[in-house]
């Protein structure tokens, strides 16, 4: 051991001094003139930095460090494959030119025999992989619980967990939901119990200018660690579609971070990176992840019943503007605008309107349309809900029964009252459709195909001036006129190039 021992540090020797002696020669500058010759000075420290300050660099560095290695053994790399459909290229020898001269024996221009399309000579089916990141956040027995995107594992048909420590297990589809877009992913694993489940924290305590640590695999690096701080919560999700706000941070996130954590100092999972705000597709310092807290309860759905369950008011919410507001009512107060309402809903049972503006609900206000669309998604089915409206100047508590959500009776047009969305006849707006001062009433956007309006054949362009024979020359008295309480069946005069004509009776079930 020593004669080995003797010999290495030899070795090294030698080769320090060989590299002493390159490293002089590389870092040598002369100078024409009177300046002076430096030389590469290796045995002073790089920086002089005061020692008080130096140990705070220290604890943050250290900090950092034992964050990373407490998380990143629950933080996974998710591989996955999609069966794709792309059309066939009309010029390779799979279908035409072959079968345009020599014939196609399922018949002309790629058809069988009983006239159907032959989807195989239009379209070929191919596979394409991807990848993503998740976090662990539960295990129960063998079974483990990996949280991710929808986006990355939702219409997977191989997925395949890779673990911090090198390990893969074929991993299973939980469930998935697109209006969240998070997915949980199962693996079976025999000694589970090594399997290290993150802490999940409380994103309602999160603030602008906390530190936080993006963890995964962006680009394939897995296990990557990226630091910064959050930039702001509360982002809107309703650029992606999606119903969550979002905590902002320009710690880096790439594609492959997609289902990876957003920590905290603590070491505590305060988010789930979703999106990047991007011209060039890579980081520019906006990354956005939902916060846990809205996707907790998900998890367990997921477990017990394989999709999350939403509670169902029954309005449609549009976004309106200052002057709308005016015209009901409510200028200057935040809320949520019900345009519509669907019939026998929990809405019409409660007692709502098409035309309430929505201020309140069990107790805390409403700010915005997506804050009401949570609020009433995270509400238990068959459990009463209290609301607060604004109905023509007047503030309304009504007591609604919330139900199950399904995408049945939520995309139900022939249930939604009245079928098209009310605009006031503004300026612009009389001048686009060529109306004179004299003709008052409500203009008609947004007809809904199979919806009441369009069982009465009223159409994008007209102008209702009377409802039930009552004229109408605002949205407030439109509103009130279809009040649903007092009226079994409705019926419009409808103003269109010059003619005035009175619709049908739409009766209200």
């Amino acid at each position: 051991m020593k004669k080995i021992t003797k010999r290495v540090l030899a070795g090294t020797a030698a080769c320090a001094l060989a590299f002493a002696a390159v490293s002089f020669s590389c870092t040598r500058v002369q100078v024409q003139g009177s300046a002076a010759t430096a030389f590469a000075d290796t045995s002073k420290p790089a920086i002089a930095i005061p020692a008080e300050s130096l140990k705070v660099i220290e604890a943050l560095q250290s900090s950092f460090r034992s964050i990373s290695s407490g998380v990143l053994p629950s933080v996974v790399e998710i591989d996955v494959t999609e069966k794709k459909e792309a059309p066939v290229n009309p010029f390779s020898f799979d279908g035409w030119p072959f079968d345009f001269f020599f014939g196609n024996p399922e018949g002309p221009e790629g058809r069988e025999g009983n006239g159907s399309s032959d989807s195989r000579r239009r379209k070929r089916e191919y596979e394409q992989k991807g990848l993503g990141s998740g976090v662990i956040v539960k295990r129960t027995g063998d079974t483990v619980y990996v949280l991710t995107n929808n986006h990355v594992a939702g219409k997977a048909t191989n997925i395949t967990v890779k673990l911090n420590d090198g390990q893969e297990f074929e991993g299973k589809l939980v469930g998935a939901d697109e209006r969240q877009d998070i997915a949980l992913v199962s693996f079976d694993a025999k000694d589970a119990e090594n399997v290290v489940v993150a802490t999940l924290g409380d994103s309602d305590k999160v603030q602008t200018g906390d530190i936080c640590l993006a963890m995964g695999a962006p680009l394939g690096y897995r296990q990557s660690v990226t630091q910064g701080i959050v930039s702001a919560t509360g982002r809107s999700g309703d650029q992606i579609g999606n119903m969550n706000n979002f905590i902002q941070t320009d710690a880096a996130i790439n594609q492959g971070n997609s289902g990876g954590p957003l920590v905290n100092i603590y070491g505590e999972v305060i988010g789930i990176n979703t999106w990047i705000a991007s011209g060039s597709g890579g980081s520019v310092g906006l990354g956005f992840a939902l916060p846990i807290n809205s996707v907790k309860k998900a998890i367990d759905d997921f477990i017990s019943k394989g999709k999350i369950t939403y509670g169902w008011l029954g309005i449609s919410l549009v976004d309106v503007t200052d002057e709308y507001k005016n015209e009901l009512g409510v200028k200057g107060q935040k809320g949520a605008f019900a345009s519509q309402v669907f019939i026998n809903s929990p809405a019409s049972k409660g007692g709502m309107q098409a035309g309430d503006y929505i201020i309140q609900i069990n107790g805390k206000n409403v700010n915005s349309q997506s804050e009401l669309i949570r609020e009433v998604a995270y509400l238990p089915a068959d459990k009463n809900a209290e609301f607060v409206v604004l109905r023509g100047g007047s503030k309304i508590t009504l007591t609604v029964k919330i139900e199950e959500r399904t995408e049945a009776v939520s995309n139900d047009n022939a249930k939604l009252w009245p079928g098209f969305i009310a605009s006031p006849l503004t300026k612009k707006l009389r001048e686009n459709l060529k109306l004179d001062d004299k003709i008052k009433g409500v203009a008609v956007t947004n007809v809904l195909e199979k919806s009441p309006a369009a069982a009465l054949r009223i159409q994008n362009g007209d102008v209702i001036t009377a409802v039930n024979d009552k004229k109408i020359t605002s949205l407030k008295e439109f509103y009130e006129a279809l009040d649903l309480s007092r009226n079994k069946e409705v019926w419009f005069d409808v103003y269109n190039d010059g003619h005035t004509i009175s619709t049908g009776r739409y009766k209200l079930n």
